[in-house]
């Protein structure tokens, strides 16, 4: 682990050139952590309507975890060597065009579409403008990497697919992990009353994001003490104590459950639908307008990151054993370059 450090967004920079190669952190094959290796790759064209993004630094989420094992999206990796990573903040060194509202030196988050394309934990990343916009002002580049999937999922799941609104009632498990603690912040800013699961060492903090009520997954089974929830947002499926099975017994009948980790909990639209329930999963995609808006609610100070961990590119493997415990607050953060570039 390493100690954060942090740029100031909205500055410009000199004209920045990129190498002929560049540092990356790639998997060979698919197992356990160890696979991750770095080493030296050439360095991303930028064709087209792409910007080129010289990385700060870069977001480790569980998908990550999953694929480089074999799970995830691992099925349509057509090439190995592969770079991992959705995340990503940075500072911009070519834009499409003259007009183009990002120029050289704009500080900028956003995310990828691995395996599409190459993966955000390398030196630089083209990335299709529509999936990157500007840093929030008031994060360091790295606080930043840590939001754009995270926060995407969180948005989808709680304003799109939820509509929170005044009066809902909400369960959010896993509130504290890395699309819990912001969709616990969104649905609260919706005016939802929100419950969240988490252990007993998240319980104050979950409140200071905005749940009402926060239950102890490990001294309580929350379904002996909950009833008549609208929507349950499920992080974990039942991949953990049967937690998505016992999450419709707190619905109301017609109640709205979404289950977002891939393959936590099989069946469980035929599960719900038979206990009079409506179902879905989620599948994020990248977003740059609602990447903005998530910007401006950072800015306003209405909605807040936290990294839990920040590690070097070269201890990849590390941040991904640590990510497997499953004890992270908010999210870990690859630190890829140095500020000033």
């Amino acid at each position: 682990m390493i100690e954060q450090w942090s740029g100031t967004s909205g500055s410009t920079s000199p004209t920045l050139t990129q190498p002929k190669t560049m540092s990356a952190a790639v998997i060979r094959e698919f197992g356990a952590p160890e696979v991750l290796e770095v080493t030296e790759v050439p360095t991303p064209v930028r064709i087209n309507a792409e910007v080129l993004v010289k990385v700060a630094a870069a977001g480790v989420n569980p998908i990550d975890a999953k694929t480089r094992a074999g799970g995830g999206v691992a099925a349509a990796v057509s090439n190995l060597p592969c770079i991992l990573g959705y995340d990503f903040a940075g500072v911009v060194v070519e834009a499409p065009y003259a007009g183009h509202p990002l120029t050289a030196g704009d500080e900028v988050y956003g995310m990828t579409s691995v395996p599409r394309g190459p993966g955000s934990y390398a030196e630089y990343l083209s990335v299709p403008s529509l999936q990157v916009t500007r840093a929030p002002k008031t994060l360091s580049l790295v606080e930043a990497a840590g939001v754009p999937l995270a926060a995407l999922t969180a948005w989808g799941l709680v304003v799109d697919l939820a509509k929170a609104h005044e009066g809902q009632k909400m369960l959010i498990h896993a509130g504290s992990g890395g699309v819990g603690h912001f969709a616990v912040q969104f649905a609260a800013y919706f005016g939802a009353r929100v419950t969240a699961t988490a252990s007993s060492r998240n319980q104050s903090w979950l409140r200071e994001l905005g749940a009402t009520t926060v239950i102890d997954y490990t001294a309580t089974r929350f379904e002996e003490v909950l009833s008549d929830f609208d929507v349950v947002i499920d992080l974990v499926g039942n991949t953990r104590d049967e937690t998505g099975s016992r999450s419709l017994r707190v619905l109301r009948p017609g109640g709205l459950i979404v289950n977002a980790p891939t393959g936590s909990w099989p069946g469980f639209e035929a599960e719900a639908a038979e206990a009079g329930m409506r179902a879905t999963t989620f599948k994020v995609a990248p977003d740059a307008s609602t990447l903005a808006v998530i910007a401006r609610l950072i800015d306003s100070g209405d909605v807040r990151v936290h990294v839990d961990e920040v590690y070097p590119l070269s201890d990849a493997a590390e941040a991904h054993r640590a990510l497997e415990l499953g004890h992270t607050r908010g999210k870990l953060v690859l630190q890829i370059g140095e500020l000033p570039f």
